[in-house]
Order: structure tokens, then sequence, then C-alpha cells
């Protein structure tokens, strides 16, 4: 995916999770898409610097450096949300493009998904608001729906 394909995910992702969060539509999820944008925006953007040093597509697209950056808001208390950002930067490379990524650099290979569009393809658009959608659905079922851990362990104490 190009620059522009990775903002856009990232906006578009930030919308979907500020109503996923809040979704009556008010100020609290107004509040939330302004917290979550610039972080996973830039998150979003941070893979590609390794265009300007290291190999494009290994040394920051891996998921050793994924797990530093979800790691670092437990340390710094800071950079919250950047994680995502990265994270669907990966999904788009592995996904949205016939490339792929070396996800466990220095380990070479390269993963993608037979289904992947060429970065100059009239249709990365289309693909990369698709994905976006399925990532936003995702996040929305991850939580909105929980299984009932509380009530599950009731009712098997309850049994014995």
């Amino acid at each position: 995916m190009n620059k522009e394909g990775h903002v856009l995910n990232a906006v578009l992702l930030s919308i979907g999770l500020g109503y996923v969060l809040h979704p009556s539509g008010d100020v609290p999820t107004f509040r939330a898409i302004a917290e979550i944008s610039v972080p996973v925006v830039l998150g979003a953007l941070f893979p590609d610097v390794d265009t300007a040093f290291g190999k494009h597509r290994k040394t920051l697209h891996n998921l050793p450096v994924l797990a530093i950056i979800y790691a670092y808001p437990v340390f710094f208390d800071n950079l919250h949300y950047v994680w995502i950002g990265v994270a669907t930067h990966y999904v788009l490379d592995v996904v949205g493009s016939k490339r792929g990524i070396a996800l466990f650099y220095p380990y070479t290979k390269e993963y993608n998904l037979p289904v992947g569009v060429a970065v100059s393809s009239e249709r990365a658009t289309l693909v990369t608001v698709l994905i976006t959608g399925l990532e936003v659905a995702l996040i929305a079922a991850v939580v909105h729906v929980q299984l009932p851990v509380q009530d599950l362990t009731a009712s098997i104490t309850g049994l014995l």
C-alpha cells in the first residue's frame, strides 16, 4: 500500500474506533476520535521510515517492532494507540498488496496473501476501504461481543 492508503486507513479506522468506543455520536465520540487519530496516523506512517534506512518492508515491518511499540506505553505511559496504526499498516501490506512483508525479520521471507493488489492499481483505494471496514468490524466484535465470563463461571459453579 502507498502512503495515501495508509493515511486513509488510519483516519477511517480512527473514526470507526471513536464510534465503536462511544456509539452515541456526541462529544465523547468526537473526543475519542481526536484522541485516537493522531497516534494511529503516526503509527500507520512509522513502518515506512525504513525506506530511508535499512530494507523496506523488512527493517520496520515485523512482529518484534510491533511488540516494542505495543509495550512502549507500559514503560513510558505515552504513545497510546500508535501500535494500532503500525498493526494496520502491516495488515494493509500483507492483505492489500502483492509483495507482503518480512514478519519475522531478520528472517527475510516475505508473507502476503494472494488476493492483494498492486500499489499502483486503481482498486488500491477500494481494497484499503474494505480492509478498514473489516478491521472496524473486528474491533467492534471484540469490544461489544464479549463472552460474559462471570455469568459463565457462576453457571458452572452453580452446577457443581
